[in-house]
């Protein structure tokens, strides 16, 4: 009777949870409309529609959509600015759906772990893997499209440099980039053009478009910019040399990669082999380990190993990391 009130209830989390992140999916659709209009007339001009398909990712959109969560926002941002986290990982939820989902996953980590054997022990661990998995999947999200931005920008200079070449001012340049290059340095490049065009400095835009990509290469690239702006000098030249030398920069980072294979897969081996040999030995017999969980000596090893598995890591990155 105990485990099926377990089940109702973890099924009942998991429906309310769901609910949830679809009602606050729904009352963001409620803006729907006046979003499509900003986007086509920031897009447009006031003229054309926008393409239906493009996202409504530009500076009307983002000015005038109006502030939820406010109270939220500002006591995560003690600690993190999640919106802009948020933005970097091109994730379009709110902090709250992200704090909701976070809640929701720990709670039925929580009680499915009351339904294992050693429920003390695993419940506390599939609460926080549960809870951890929407911070993780942002984090990688966000990591795969700062890298897939970085490997699109010596592409998008090059492109700026032929535009500056042709007589193209910057600020058509970074238009052209902007229609031109798909995402995410499509997106980026366009709302950069059209920040300016609304009537903020390119300087002010350059610096925002680099707190949204924070990338050493895009940080050159506004840098150059600002003081070729301030001082003169050949702008399609330097964005030449830009590109160049983030091409160098990709080269010996491939070059690093492959000489560090062997350790990286080293490392994975070493810390992976304990975990799996734990699951494997708990699912064959389980007393075989529980005593080393029920046993303070027993506890007091685990909690070592488990210190030595990071310090390990830690070691081991260290060597494997050469920046470049």
């Amino acid at each position: 009777m105990t485990l099926e009130l377990v089940i109702a209830g973890a099924v009942f989390l998991g429906v309310f949870a769901v609910a949830t992140i679809v009602a606050l999916r729904i009352a963001s659709w409620n803006h729907a409309t006046a979003e499509d209009r900003l986007d086509a007339l920031a897009h447009s001009g006031g003229g054309e529609a926008a393409d239906a398909t493009s996202p409504p990712r530009n500076l009307l959109v983002s000015a005038l959509k109006p502030e939820k969560d406010k109270a939220l926002v500002q006591y995560l941002n003690r600690f993190f600015d999640v919106r802009l986290l948020l933005v970097q990982a091109d994730v379009s939820a709110s902090p709250s759906a992200l704090v909701v989902a976070t809640l929701a996953l720990a709670v039925v980590g929580t009680l499915l772990g009351t339904i294992a054997p050693m429920a003390l022990i695993v419940a506390p661990i599939l609460a926080g893997i549960g809870g951890a998995l929407p911070a993780v999947w942002v984090y990688f999200k966000r990591r795969r499209r700062l890298a897939l931005f970085e490997r699109q920008l010596p592409d998008a200079l090059e492109l700026l440099s032929r535009a500056l070449r042709a007589g193209h001012s910057l600020t058509e340049g970074l238009h052209l980039v902007g229609e031109e290059m798909p995402a995410p340095s499509g997106e980026e490049f366009r709302r950069c053009f059209e920040q300016q065009n609304l009537g903020v400095k390119l300087q002010d835009a350059l610096e925002e478009m680099v707190e949204r990509v924070p990338s050493m290469d895009l940080r050159f690239f506004a840098i150059s910019t600002t003081l070729q702006r301030q001082c003169g000098g050949d702008a399609a030249e330097i964005m030449d040399k830009i590109g160049r030398l983030i091409r160098q920069r990709f080269q010996v980072r491939g070059q690093i990669s492959a000489l560090t294979g062997e350790g990286r897969l080293s490392g994975i081996v070493l810390l992976a082999l304990p975990i799996l040999m734990g699951v494997y030995m708990y699912f064959r017999d389980p007393n075989y380990l529980r005593v080393l969980i029920e046993d303070p000596f027993g506890q007091k090893m685990l909690i070592g190993a488990i210190v030595a598995q990071v310090l390990g890591a830690i070691c081991i990155k260290k060597i494997v990391d050469i920046k470049v």
